[in-house]
């Protein structure tokens, strides 16, 4: 199993009041599978992702990520979790305006030490970004950078590919292609994929789906 995580709780506490984001949360996911999650804003799906990516830990629960349990371990262990297995497309493309288009694709793969460029390069063919890897990010529009933080994470080959709404800033031809290529990664590599999303049309595309309300799955 990719992800096991077991009930899951996590409250902020905004002024004096404590808010309940996430009310015993439990999910898992395989190798080669495709999960949607849906909900409304606010329903704590960006909340879970982040949870999932080892970015932030709940109150109380249990997360396995292949196999480690990453709610025990220390920033540096769980760093070194997301820069091994995880790959990351979050609502923020947090390009590094200092690099080219190339140099941000290859940048997560290089960290990784999985840097592959004849990959990198097929990635950039498919999302339609082979014409602009010399340009850097502030050249780009909202779509094309999008497009560079989704190939970014894929470069990789990511065991784990989490996506917290990464077709959002797409016209829906590019979505469709863009989440193809999340898909068909996913069964090329037997990655999984977790997609949080508000497009019920992208969401029948995976292989399961999953509703989360008010900090619960329903």
């Amino acid at each position: 199993m990719l992800i096991d995580a077991t009930d899951i709780q996590k409250s902020y506490a905004p002024g004096q009041s404590q808010t309940a984001v996430l009310r015993g949360v439990s999910l898992t996911l395989s190798p080669g599978e495709t999960l949607a999650l849906t909900g409304e804003s606010g329903s704590g799906k960006s909340t879970l992702l982040h949870l999932l990516a080892a970015l932030d830990q709940p109150d109380s629960g249990t997360i396995r990520l292949d196999g480690t349990e990453i709610t025990a371990l220390g920033d540096a262990a769980r760093a070194a979790i997301r820069r091994n297995t995880i790959g990351l497309v979050f609502q923020q493309f947090n390009l590094i305006p200092s690099l080219t288009v190339g140099a941000n694709l290859a940048f997560q793969a290089r960290l990784a030490g999985r840097e592959d460029p004849d990959w990198t390069g097929r990635l950039s063919d498919r999302l339609g970004l082979a014409e602009l890897t010399h340009r850097y990010p502030e050249q780009l529009s909202g779509g094309q950078q999008q497009r560079v933080a989704i190939g970014r994470a894929l470069a990789a080959r990511p065991r784990i590919l989490l996506a917290d709404e990464p077709t959002g800033n797409l016209d829906e031809e590019t979505s469709d292609r863009v989440c193809a290529l999340m898909i068909a990664l996913a069964t090329e590599t037997g990655a999984g994929l977790l997609m949080a999303t508000h497009s019920h049309r992208l969401a029948a595309r995976m292989s399961r789906q999953l509703h989360l309300s008010r900090g619960q799955l329903a």
